[in-house]
């Protein structure tokens, strides 16, 4: 799985100081999972290190990108470059994208613009950034301070995780039914970002044989990765939880049943984690042997290692 990010993050000295803003987490963690493609835009079209620090002025809708001291505006330069790397890019099958934030070129939110009297008036996105998430709508972005909150950093892994999946689906030319066995498999995940995604792809699968298998494709794939941009929450977390308690309800003894409906109730309190009633849920869909609940991502969550699930 390939992500673009900032060359800057891995620890390349390619700042306007000669600095690097290496993150440990990407590194030693995420970065035993993906492969990273780095990327700074600033050296790229051409700028050396060090270099003159620069900064956003005029309209948010459309900076100027501008050395602070010199003013030379190189603007021009840095989206002439950036509209051919994205361009690039497309061969990379990029899963995602890590931008480096508060950047000019490659912030992706809350980037400062100044006035005409050098003062701070709007925030942006940096230049590269904007044409990046123009020309790749639908690949997941984020940028490492946002990544050190544990909900956006969920959202975000699992997002890249799933567009894995369906670039594998994709690569074997499946046919309507590989759709289907891959809706079913992602049924629950889907459900816990969006109960009207949810809704709408039941919907499409459901007129499996109505559509042009291209239009088919097309349109779950919008609705799939348009879904999981939506954040789960513990309330979403509960109501598939207790979904998956319905379909074991038969099977369970009532010491059992008691014991998941704790567990769930105890995380719906926020006083455990998810990854204590996912590990439960999964011991007793395992025991009764509920395959199409065993095959669900959802119970499957990414790598321990990346501790996505175990925070509270």
């Amino acid at each position: 799985m390939r992500i673009g990010i900032s060359s800057c993050l891995l620890g390349h000295r390619v700042r306007y100081d000669g600095g690097h803003k290496r993150d440990h987490y990407l590194t030693d963690t995420l970065g035993r999972f993906v492969e990273f493609v780095p990327v700074c835009p600033e050296v790229e079209c051409g700028l050396g290190v060090p270099r003159e620090p620069m900064r956003l002025e005029g309209s948010p809708g459309s900076p100027r990108l501008v050395t602070a001291r010199s003013r030379i505006d190189l603007t021009a330069r840095m989206v002439s470059w950036a509209q051919e790397k994205v361009r690039q890019l497309e061969r990379e099958g990029l899963c995602g994208f890590i931008f480096k934030s508060k950047s000019p070129s490659s912030g992706m939110q809350g980037v400062k613009i100044y006035n005409d009297r050098g003062v701070v008036y709007k925030r942006g996105t940096g230049i590269f950034a904007g044409i990046f998430i123009e020309h790749f709508p639908l690949v997941p972005v984020e940028d490492e301070a946002r990544l050190h909150g544990m909900g956006i950093r969920e959202n975000f892994i699992q997002r890249i995780f799933a567009l894995k999946r369906w670039r594998e689906l994709l690569a074997d030319r499946p046919g309507r039914q590989e759709l289907l066995s891959f809706h079913a498999r992602e049924r629950l995940a889907i459900l816990s970002h969006s109960a009207r995604h949810y809704s709408l792809m039941e919907k499409l699968t459901a007129e499996n044989g109505k559509l042009p298998r291209g239009e088919l494709y097309s349109k779950y794939e919008s609705l799939f990765l348009q879904a999981l941009q939506l954040k789960t929450t513990v309330k979403k977390n509960v109501k598939v939880l207790r979904h998956i308690l319905a379909y074991l309800e038969k099977e369970l003894t009532g010491n059992e049943k008691q014991e998941l409906v704790e567990v769930i109730e105890q995380y719906e309190q926020e006083f455990i984690p998810l990854i204590v009633p996912l590990t439960i849920s999964k011991h007793y869909v395992q025991k009764y042997g509920q395959q199409h609940l065993l095959e669900q991502v959802y119970l499957n969550p990414q790598p321990l290692e990346t501790r996505l699930t175990n925070h509270v």
